[in-house]
């Protein structure tokens, strides 16, 4: 029996050797950068006070492709129609193309207009193979439903949007160890768990591979962090979390077009807004570098590296949870209660820790 036929064995073995994999080459790659001096050097805006390893999307990557392989050769996407068989390719070949653009920028430190065109770029080639959003529903009961198919510039426009936008606000979350690890692996658990659940299982194998990318990645980038995983994997990571939203919850969805990944990804969109909005009101280039996001906040205020990664690894895990309650998943209510009870923990916890710093 292949795993064609079984779904959920499928994307729990892909997980699991995209995670043994990615924990397994990380090292690797760690030597690999201290060998040949590919080191992140401290500064003003950095939390690490000793130069570091910033290759690790290396790995990221290394063990997602690997363990897709070997659910493609296990006959994982045995039965995929043509059609998404081609949204898939695409899929994939856009990542790597961001890991690219972000490997480039960790090696030679690429201005950022470059950068930004070489990703808007790459989005567009994407959008004109069919990754793409081409409609927005609005749940407007009164009215019988409102489904408007958006003309090919608007299309265009909206794609570019969300796939630089999500990839952007990943690269921005990545500034303490474990953070946009650890927050992209739970948002790819969600898109998962929706994706199974409007039954697009593609989509959910290249979540299932993403999250048990992240969850290796962990094992050596989690706080005290051996190796970082650079602008290389935070690309890929952010790329691939909105190209799989593209492809799997939003092709599915009746509701409202991209409600549940826009749900799941909230968190550092709405961080990357923030930001950006405050530097433009002082005049600044979106791009100049700060301590303004909501992680440097956290840490301003007096709590830990550890305790702020937690703390915002819980709100994602709620927000994801709150995705799946929309998608009717099923045990969904009991997984809202677990992320709610989580997430209350973790904020009495950073509560009483702040008291503590403050007696």
């Amino acid at each position: 029996m292949t795993l064609a036929y079984s779904p959920n064995a499928a994307a729990l073995v892909t997980f699991a050797v995209a995670g043994l994999l990615t924990a397994a080459l990380v090292p690797l790659v760690r030597r690999f950068g201290l060998h040949w001096g590919l080191v992140d050097t401290p500064d003003s805006r950095k939390q690490h006070s000793a130069p570091m390893v910033r290759l690790g999307g290396i790995g990221i990557v290394a063990g997602f492709s690997l363990a897709l392989t070997v659910t493609w050769l296990a006959g994982g996407f045995a039965e995929l129609p043509a059609a998404k068989d081609r949204l898939i390719w695409t899929t994939l070949a856009g990542c790597l193309c961001f890991f690219v653009i972000g490997l480039a920028d960790d090696l030679f430190a690429l201005p950022p207009l470059p950068r930004l065109v070489a990703q808007v770029a790459v989005a567009m080639a994407v959008w004109d193979q069919g990754v793409r959003i081409g409609s927005i529903e609005l749940p407007l009961e009164a009215l019988g439903g409102a489904h408007f198919s958006l003309p090919p510039l608007l299309s265009l426009l909206a794609t570019v949007v969300w796939l630089v936008g999500i990839t952007n606000a990943i690269n921005w979350l990545d500034g303490l160890d474990g953070l946009a690890a650890g927050v992209s692996g739970i948002a790819a658990i969600g898109l998962l768990s929706v994706s199974f659940s409007l039954a697009q299982p593609a989509a959910g194998l290249l979540a299932a591979a993403l999250a048990g990318a992240c969850s290796g990645f962990l094992r050596h980038n989690f706080n005290p962090a051996r190796i970082f995983m650079g602008d290389g994997g935070s690309y890929f990571l952010g790329f691939a979390l909105a190209a799989i939203s593209i492809v799997g919850p939003a092709k599915a969805l009746t509701s409202v077009s991209l409600l549940l990944p826009l749900l799941i990804l909230s968190l550092p969109l709405a961080d990357m807004s923030a930001v950006i909005m405050g530097r433009l009101s002082e005049g600044r280039s979106p791009f100049y570098p700060d301590r303004r996001h909501l992680h440097h906040r956290l840490l301003r205020s007096g709590l830990s590296h550890r305790r702020t990664v937690v703390l915002i690894y819980a709100f994602t895990q709620w927000l994801a949870a709150l995705a799946l309650v929309l998608a009717n998943a099923e045990n969904r209510f009991l997984w809202l209660a677990l992320a709610t009870a989580v997430l209350i923990a973790a904020v009495v916890i950073s509560r009483r820790s702040l008291q503590r710093e403050l007696r």
